[in-house]
């Protein structure tokens, strides 16, 4: 659960510049600000979101064997081989290109999978997990353009 309590709220910036509106430990309590900005009618495109003190996040999946590589690589496979095959049969005639389609298709499984199964294997077990990367922020600072920075403020006191 989070606290939508900005960390500091409306702090001049230099005259012309970006002021800060307020402060948040998360970004859905940054951007229920600028929501709340958005359906009081304020011009959001005088509105950033700007991240503080960025780090990267790796949360692992699961363990990655041969056979889930091989798997993975049969899906993508798929559908890179479904994608070429619906280009083909746009020039095919009658019912033939349900045959180029699933052939195709199947084509590209057998190569994908082969191939995540080498890829896979050529690491020699040094990562033998799947994982997912994302940026996360330690803060979230809202700023408005100074020339609106006071209007955006009336608003967001409410």
């Amino acid at each position: 659960m989070t606290d939508s309590t900005p960390l500091t709220t409306a702090r001049p910036a230099t005259p012309d510049g970006p002021r800060v509106l307020a402060e948040f430990t998360s970004y859905p309590d940054a951007q229920r600000l600028v929501d709340q900005l958005s359906d009081d009618g304020f011009p959001v495109e005088h509105v950033r979101i700007v991240g503080n003190g960025i780090h990267s996040v790796e949360q692992v999946t699961g363990r990655l064997t041969k056979g889930r590589a091989a798997l993975a690589g049969a899906a993508s496979g798929a559908w890179f081989g479904l994608f070429i095959g619906l280009l083909f049969a746009l020039f095919a005639i009658g019912l033939g290109w349900l045959t180029i389609v699933l052939g195709t298709t199947v084509f590209g499984a057998l190569w994908g999978a082969l191939f995540g199964f080498v890829a896979h294997w050529a690491t020699r077990g040094r990562r033998d997990f799947s994982s997912v990367q994302r940026l996360e922020a330690r803060r979230y600072t809202v700023e408005v353009d100074a020339t609106h920075a006071d209007e955006a403020a009336r608003i967001a006191a409410r």
